[in-house]
């Protein structure tokens, strides 16, 4: 790469510091040309902090009094010369520097251009790349949990690992091929397609894990519904631990829907207070009970909400059943009130596989802790822990591991057939191939540039 790229890899907006970073070949003659250091020097020194001001090279003018950092290749994040320019964290002030940095001799950035330079540069691999993206928009801790320790390798480190154990495999059945005319026998048949079936084993055990991985990294839509007044978006407040749904006693309130995300047990989820189910009485409530169906539809759990001093109404009945296909989370609101909703014709509407309605008081608070571990459990399905140093959040890793897993079954079942060891070999291969699609070894530039473009400007 013989250009030189250029972006500023802050936040917009006003802040304490801005950072402008450079990287290519230029990067040294750009230091030279726009910084004047406050201590003269000759040499920039690589990984040194220097203080001064950049400047308008044709008539001297101080643009921001700054600290500028150079990282000559190949130690540096991109493997090139890099130059990182910390500025005051104003717009007007970032973009008259970067204009200047541009005049000097790069180019804007492309978005995701520094981390793909890291990768062509060998500095990380593809799987390490991607975590970047992941770190950035982590959620929740959780999911940043899980983006470090991608970073960091431990997923690159368990598909080494594979990778070297089924290379073995490929040597053996090669080096069968190379004396299949000698009376040598250097192939254990069933000792292959034994270790073949653990590596296997393996995969399908990492590959498990996507859909837990995929929840804590993404998140979970929820959709809280219920006929008018039922206390919708007073539970939504209370698990917010704000007010930001309108509550009034006339049913109706709530025309349009609202959406806020919460972290729930280490779990984005995005939650949804939606319009009263009833029969419309204009056509702007009719609009917002169409909105509620759409939702409902694209709901990933529904939480009804039922009022425990009330009788179950038609309108209660009807939502149950119109969502038992869904995960349903049954909940009975007002237990500040006398108990009216009959129990025992509750719990027959609801199959074996709904959790039991939990009974809350949105007003005051009863209840909600326990709401919110049914929600993280009903999500998970029960399954409450996670082993974050090998679990797969993306679904190009995942697809690569099930094509890698189908062709070592293959070539498992080729050799336990007594079939020519050519054969199980060629599948072998294909599935190394498939492997080093995660770390980027055999990925063509369509996915990369696919990748890379979801990255923002600057990282």
């Amino acid at each position: 790469m013989e250009d030189t790229i250029a972006a500023i890899a802050t936040p917009p907006g006003m802040g304490g510091i801005g950072i402008i970073r450079v990287s290519g070949p230029k990067s040294k003659d750009i230091a030279r040309l726009l910084f004047r250091p406050s201590t003269k020097t000759d040499v920039f020194k690589t990984h040194h902090l220097y203080h001064g001001d950049i400047v308008i090279p044709e008539t001297g003018r101080v643009i921001d009094e700054v600290l500028v950092s150079l990282f000559t290749k190949p130690h540096s994040h991109t493997g090139e010369d890099t130059l990182e320019i910390n500025c005051h964290g104003g717009a007007v002030i970032l973009q008259t520097v970067l204009t200047e940095v541009i005049r000097a001799g790069a180019r804007l950035a492309e978005p995701g251009e520094f981390t793909k330079r890291a990768f062509l540069n060998n500095r990380i691999d593809l799987s390490r790349a991607e975590a970047v993206f992941d770190m950035i928009t982590a959620k929740t801790e959780t999911g940043l949990e899980l983006a470090v320790s991608q970073f960091k390798g431990n997923l690159a480190g368990k598909i080494g690992a594979i990778h070297c154990a089924v290379v073995d495999i490929l040597a053996t059945l090669e080096a069968s091929i190379d004396f299949s005319d000698d009376d040598v026998d250097v192939m254990d048949a069933s000792g292959i397609a034994d270790t073949l079936q653990s590596i296997v084993h393996d995969l399908h055990a990492l590959a498990s894990t996507y859909r837990e991985g995929k929840i804590f990294k993404d998140g979970v839509s929820a959709v809280i519904t219920g006929r008018p007044n039922v206390g919708k978006s007073s539970l939504l407040n209370r698990l917010l631990g704000e007010k930001r749904a309108i509550v009034t006693p006339v049913p109706g309130t709530t025309r349009d829907f609202i959406e806020e995300m919460i972290n729930i047990g280490g779990i984005p989820v995005r939650l949804t207070d939606t319009a009263g189910i009833r029969k419309p009485e204009n056509l702007i409530e009719e609009e917002g009970i169409h909105l509620v169906r759409e939702k409902l539809a694209a709901a990933d759990m529904v939480i009804v909400v039922l009022d425990g001093s009330e009788a179950l109404s038609s309108d209660d009945i009807k939502l149950i059943k119109e969502n038992l296909t869904k995960k349903l989370l049954p909940v009975v609101n007002k237990t500040d009130l006398p108990r009216v909703l009959d129990d025992k014709a509750l719990k027959r509407l609801l199959p074996g596989e709904v959790p039991p309605p939990l009974e809350i008081s949105a007003k005051f608070g009863d209840g909600i802790p326990e709401l919110k571990d049914s929600i993280r459990s009903l999500v998970l399905s029960g399954s409450v822990d996670h082993a974050p140093d090998y679990i797969v959040t993306n679904i190009r890793h995942k697809t690569a591991i099930e094509k890698t897993s189908t062709l070592l079954i293959k070539a498992r079942d080729t050799i336990l057939a007594g079939i020519s060891p050519e054969f199980a070999a060629f599948d072998v291969r294909e599935a190394l191939d498939c492997l080093d699609e995660i770390t980027g070894k055999t990925t063509n530039e369509e996915v990369l540039d696919r990748i890379f473009s979801t990255f923002c400007i600057g990282k």
